[in-house]
């Protein structure tokens, strides 16, 4: 069921029913019917007009349906009259979301993160979700802790809600600590709308057996991979979790810990399905998100991935387009050889802005800092005279550090070129 507002296209109203399609597909409903009504404003009893209320109650009685999904959100007052009046179960569009996110929670800290978002949606619809009890067990909008908390009452929830919190801020000083030993990693983040391709780029450009399905959230647990990206160049790369029309305020503060970790990367790039018509309004959705969090501030990459669906014509029409309006961005593909080499090269030509040069002088015969250097930087130049070798090279900041310590190496900056 959806319920555009009068300033929503007839175009945008398809596309936000076709994504609430494809969120019940994940949810693992079986669709028998749609319904669209166009409302100035929610009609306070049932969001929307009684006769369409009537109007659906006809279409639930002659599909046999079970359950009812709105794309907007309900009051709990909505929700428990709809449910009277159609004699189903109804559902909003955040409670799907959050339904969903319990099916794909994996990790122990993504399972509580989940769960302290569906206690908070419950807890103000308590007296409806009661009635279920009796004729529901398990099934969509009941996963995870479902029943646990359908057969709470308030204090226990409330209780639960502050164990959940504490346990949450045990995890974050972890994960804290765990970043402080990436120290001197250059840290890329992966953001984008869900299904953009995140973790398809991050399992091509690592090799290693990533979870991948062209579904909604298919996963929710943060993957950090170190990436050879060529010429003597590594980088941790991280996926997150992916962004959606309307995700929910409690799945967004339950998840903030972990997508705080995007402000801590040296590099943001944010995937961008470019074969999606309404890829513009999911990058506004992803750019939203992350000013939410107060990421904003930091310049990304964009990652316009998918470009093998694309003509070339197309290819060359958006590239224009999208480098005039969002700045610095790459075109990808997950399905060619070198599809995603442009960015390779992006996150080479950052690390390196971060290096700045030096020139080092050495003795010819120090083996053991030629290796290092070698392995450790990108030499731009190599000059031996005599008994000394000069060196122009780029090296991590920490590696110059450990070289100016040493006896018989002389180490000079360089402006950036």
């Amino acid at each position: 069921m959806s319920a555009p507002g009068p300033r929503v296209s007839s175009e945008a109203a398809n596309e936000h029913m076709e994504e609430l399609t494809s969120l019940t597909d994940t949810a693992g409903a079986e669709i028998v019917g749609t319904l669209h009504q166009r409302i100035e404003s929610p009609h306070p009893a049932y969001y929307i007009g009684t006769g369409k209320v009537r109007e659906l109650r006809e279409v639930v009685d002659q599909s046999a349906a079970t359950l009812v999904i709105f794309d907007e959100d309900l009051s709990p007052v909505q929700g428990r009259k709809l449910e009277r009046d159609l004699g189903v179960r109804v559902m909003d569009r955040t409670e799907l979301i959050i339904d969903i996110f319990a099916l794909r929670a994996r990790s122990a800290e993504a399972k509580m993160q989940v769960e302290l978002a569906q206690l908070h949606y419950l807890m103000p619809r308590l007296r409806r979700m009661w009635s279920h009890l009796s004729r529901i067990r398990g099934g969509i909008g009941l996963r995870g802790p479902g029943e646990m908390q359908l057969e709470s009452d308030r204090r226990m929830i409330r209780r639960r809600i502050g164990d959940l919190k504490r346990r949450l801020t045990r995890v974050a000083t972890q994960r804290e600590t765990q970043r402080k030993g990436r120290v001197g990693e250059f840290q890329v983040a992966l953001v984008g709308y869900t299904n953009a391709g995140k973790s398809s780029i991050l399992r091509t450009l690592s090799g290693s057996d990533l979870f991948v399905e062209n579904i909604l959230f298919a996963t929710l647990d943060p993957a950090t991979r170190m990436v050879d990206l060529g010429e003597g160049y590594q980088a941790l790369f991280t996926d997150t979790v992916g962004f959606i029309r309307k995700l929910p305020h409690d799945l967004v503060a339950s998840f903030r810990a972990t997508l705080e970790e995007v402000g801590q990367a040296d590099l943001l790039c944010h995937v961008v399905d470019i074969s999606h018509r309404s890829w513009e309004q999911q990058h506004e959705v992803v750019e939203g998100v992350l000013a939410e969090l107060g990421i904003q501030a930091k310049q990304p990459l964009v990652v316009f991935n998918k470009v093998d669906r694309l003509t070339h014509a197309e290819e060359e029409a958006l590239t224009e387009r999208a480098s005039a309006v969002l700045g610095p961005s790459v075109f990808t593909s997950t399905r060619e050889a070198e599809g995603l080499a442009p960015l390779r090269v992006a996150i080479r030509e950052a690390i390196r802005q971060r290096w700045p040069p030096v020139r080092l002088t050495l003795p010819a015969t120090d083996g053991s800092v030629l290796a290092e250097v070698y392995r450790e930087g990108e030499v731009l130049s190599r000059d031996e005279r005599g008994d000394r070798i000069e060196i122009t090279v780029r090296l991590p900041s920490e590696v110059v550090g450990r070289l100016r310590a040493r006896n018989g190496l002389e180490v000079t900056e360089l402006p950036a070129a």
